[in-house]
């Protein structure tokens, strides 16, 4: 009888399978050491369907635009000198002799646009969805101040030009500065005597109005977690009441929905930043007045044509008021836009005047004001 040796058994646990599963158990290790010190997987409670459209991920594109701003912001200030009699050449020098410095002042220009024209798009949303009702307040009035400082930020930007447009904005600045009076004292160049006001604008325009988009962006977000995405009204259910009863899907899903609209934003950007880059004129005159402002400051030039000066302060302390008052006033319990008659007439008129103000400024020639 013959006798004949078993095969040997293959090794357990070396096929491809096995490793693939070994090394998703090693990646998954890794992934939960990383959220137990961080808590990443709290990103993953569930928000409602409709917060993944375009309409309700304007905010997101706002905040992204931000970043786009301060990456690029920190470069170019690499290259920037903020005194007076430098300025002018230094913006010159980073479209000419730095290496990708008129592509990246590009983007920066038209990413401080964008992310104007997204948060004026997001708050018409909000507006329109009845989003700032009880118990929402406290962000719309966040959201009215981040719309305040964007503003800020495109004027401190349009100054650190130095070129004849950026100088007349400084006129402008410390005129309203004296129309203040006390209220006004940073805003004139009395502040800090022998510190060049363009040296403090660059300072508000780097630092501190960064800083306070950061902090508010930062409540905004907070603020939204702890009252959660705000309903959609409709015919059907005016108030939002039954959005209890929509699909959800976890907040990552939202991300990457704001991941993917910000990546064609960003290639927009950089196709304007090709095609249309921004230029800077010479060094500034002073004594003559020839340039007209940023057109998102169009609607109070023609205010300042009609009224003088004065017209700025009190029409844009009036609008702010008025975005302000808004959770106030409208109170009722209706979301759904046709359900607010009033509140959509109102914003009707307010959005038609300052788009005719806007547009009368093509046909105004510029004048002198100061």
């Amino acid at each position: 009888m013959t006798v004949t040796a078993s095969e040997p058994a293959a090794p357990q646990g070396t096929g491809p399978s096995d490793r693939n599963r070994s090394d998703r158990s090693a990646f998954r290790r890794a992934l939960d050491v990383v959220d137990d010190r961080l808590g990443v997987s709290a990103l993953q409670y569930p928000v409602p369907e409709h917060a993944n459209s375009l309409g309700w991920s304007l905010g997101g594109l706002t905040a992204a635009t931000l970043f786009v701003l301060i990456a690029t912001g920190i470069v170019l200030a690499q290259f920037y000198n903020p005194m007076p009699e430098a300025a002018n050449a230094s913006v010159r020098n980073i479209i000419t002799a730095v290496w990708g410095g008129k592509f990246l002042r590009g983007v920066h220009y038209w990413a401080a646009q964008a992310m104007y024209v997204l948060a004026v798009l997001h708050l018409l949303r909000v507006y329109s969805t009845g989003s700032y009702k009880r118990p929402r307040e406290a962000n719309w009035l966040v959201g009215v101040s981040l719309l305040a400082l964007t503003l800020g930020a495109l004027f401190t930007g349009t100054v650190l030009k130095w070129d004849q447009e950026g100088f007349e904005a400084l006129g402008h600045n410390l005129e309203i500065g004296r129309l203040l009076g006390g209220a006004g004292f940073w805003f004139s160049d009395k502040f800090s005597v022998g510190v060049p006001l363009l040296v403090r604008l660059y300072v508000a325009h780097v630092a501190i109005i960064p800083g306070l988009l950061l902090g508010l962006f930062a409540l905004h977000g907070m603020l939204i977690k702890r009252h959660a995405i705000s309903p959609k009204g409709s015919a059907a259910d005016p108030g939002g009441v039954e959005g209890a009863s929509e699909p959800r899907a976890p907040f990552t899903h939202h991300l990457r929905r704001i991941g993917a609209f910000a990546l064609v934003v960003l290639a927009i950007l950089g196709v304007l930043a090709v095609l249309l880059p921004p230029g800077v004129g010479p060094t500034p005159v002073e004594g003559v007045e020839v340039t007209r402002p940023l057109w998102m400051f169009w609607w109070v030039f023609t205010l300042e044509n009609l009224f003088g000066l004065k017209a700025i302060l009190i029409a844009s302390v009036a609008l702010f008021a008025l975005l302000a008052a808004v959770p106030f006033v409208d109170r009722g319990p209706n979301r759904w836009w046709r359900r607010r008659p009033v509140a959509m007439i109102a914003a009707t008129v307010v959005v038609i005047t300052l788009v005719v103000l806007t547009l009368m400024t093509l046909v105004t020639p510029a004048a002198s004001h100061l």
